[in-house]
């Protein structure tokens, strides 16, 4: 966070340069300076070398699971994977014995080229699996949680002598954090519980809207998370390692351990990181995802503005940098905006739940809450369809939250929105 009242925001591949009076503007809100403590491969060794124990225990013959993201989770894996079948080697598990699984959630199966590019060096030595959660052969159920999700979840998973998650820690706009136990519960469990867990945002009763710890940064009563950790408490993974990543994707952090514990302490730096604490809420946020491919969907563009939505005052003014040069990132998402208010999505959400339209209900929410002009290449009837106001460049988007501002108003830029949480000092 620091004071600087000219800077460049990325839409696309483009980069609009922005001046802002220093009278007008708050902050800009970017991670706080950090000091990696290695390289990559430093990092990962130095995490592993604290599982000395549990790797001790693994015996030759043990048929071991490593489970990690897809192209869409970037986590470091093709840096991170084979230092840890090294470890395994180390201790007598041969390849033959190691199955990689790729926690797909409801994504759909990953190229040969993808595969490739999540296990770097491994590719072609160690089995690699997708997970399918519409495969109830592949599936195994453990039981509901005590919301009544109930678990069902990869047999590969499930029947292996020894089991490993890996990923990274993230910020996660309904769970609090990615990571840690999001492996098991969606990664590798059935489309059925997928959605369950995911429903758990809502409150129960018709009309109230979502659970109010069911947001960004938070794990204490969360709803959401709360349903993950008892699923991957049923699994009982041997370890986990998960990293953090720096805006340039390169690994700035890892911690290995205990599921729990050490998916906490990414938890904790990652905040600790990329949060920017506020005083006062804004009256404008200008924030940009980031540039391509940070803002190829709307679906993707969303993190920004639900994150940026934070430092904003109620019924203030964003502008959103995303182009979407790809639409909305799913078929069916915008079909959710015939709903014309968001009390009538969310009603039509709890009969038909599907996770795009959760998407989709949020971009309404922040909708009705504030004014958010869209600076995109998306149609700007559909647009507006959704609440926003559509611009095409940066200085007609000006242009338009000009009449919308007093006079004296204060605002927020975010260059990196998809990276950054704005948080309030209570």
């Amino acid at each position: 966070m620091y004071h600087n009242p000219m800077l460049e925001l990325k839409c696309g591949d483009h980069s609009y340069p922005l001046q802002l009076a220093p009278e007008h503007l708050l902050c800009v809100l970017s991670p706080r300076p950090f000091q990696r403590q290695g390289t990559p491969v430093e990092l990962v060794e130095r995490a592993l070398d604290g599982c000395t124990d549990s790797l001790a225990s693994f015996a030759p013959g043990d048929r071991v699971v490593i489970v990690t993201s897809d192209v869409t989770r970037p986590t470091g894996s093709e840096v991170y994977l084979p230092l840890l079948v090294s470890r395994l080697n180390s201790v007598g598990i041969k390849d033959r014995d190691i199955e990689i699984v790729i926690a797909l959630g409801i994504h759909r199966k990953q190229t040969p080229a993808e595969h490739k590019k999540i296990v770097g060096e491994l590719y072609g030595r160690i089995k690699v699996t997708d997970h399918d959660c519409d495969d109830p052969g592949e599936l195994v159920y453990l039981g509901d949680t005590a919301r009544g999700v109930p678990v069902e979840v990869n047999r590969r998973v499930t029947e292996a002598d020894r089991l490993i998650l890996t990923g990274a820690v993230t910020f996660h706009y309904f769970a609090g954090f990615g990571g840690g136990r999001k492996s098991i519960l969606p990664g590798v469990s059935s489309r059925k519980s997928c959605m369950a867990s995911h429903f758990s945002l809502l409150n129960p009763d018709e009309g109230s809207g979502r659970h109010p710890k069911a947001v960004v940064g938070s794990l204490e009563g969360n709803p959401v998370h709360e349903a993950m950790l008892e699923a991957c408490g049923m699994v009982e993974p041997d370890f986990i390692l998960n990293t953090a990543l720096g805006p340039d994707k390169q690994i700035i952090a890892a911690f290995a351990g205990h599921w729990q514990e050490a998916h906490l302490a990414g938890c904790r730096f990652y905040s600790d990181t990329f949060s920017a604490p506020i005083d006062a809420q804004g009256d404008l946020v200008i924030v940009s995802c980031g540039g391509y491919p940070k803002d190829i969907n709307l679906i993707q563009a969303h993190k920004s503005m639900a994150y940026a939505s934070r430092a904003l005052k109620p019924g203030s003014v964003m502008i959103l940098l995303a182009e979407c040069r790809d639409g909305y990132g799913n078929a069916t998402f915008f079909n959710w905006f015939n709903y014309q208010t968001c009390a009538e999505l969310e009603s039509a959400l709890r009969k038909r739940y599907e996770i795009n339209g959760q998407t989709a209900w949020s971009v309404k929410e922040k909708a009705e809450r504030f004014r958010i002009v869209l600076v995109s290449k998306l149609p700007a009837e559909e647009v507006r369809t959704m609440g926003m106001i559509p611009a095409a460049t940066l200085d007609e988007a000006l242009a338009l939250a000009a009449p919308m501002l007093p006079d004296d108003y204060q605002a927020y830029l975010i260059p990196e929105g998809g990276t950054v949480l704005p948080l309030m000092q209570t």
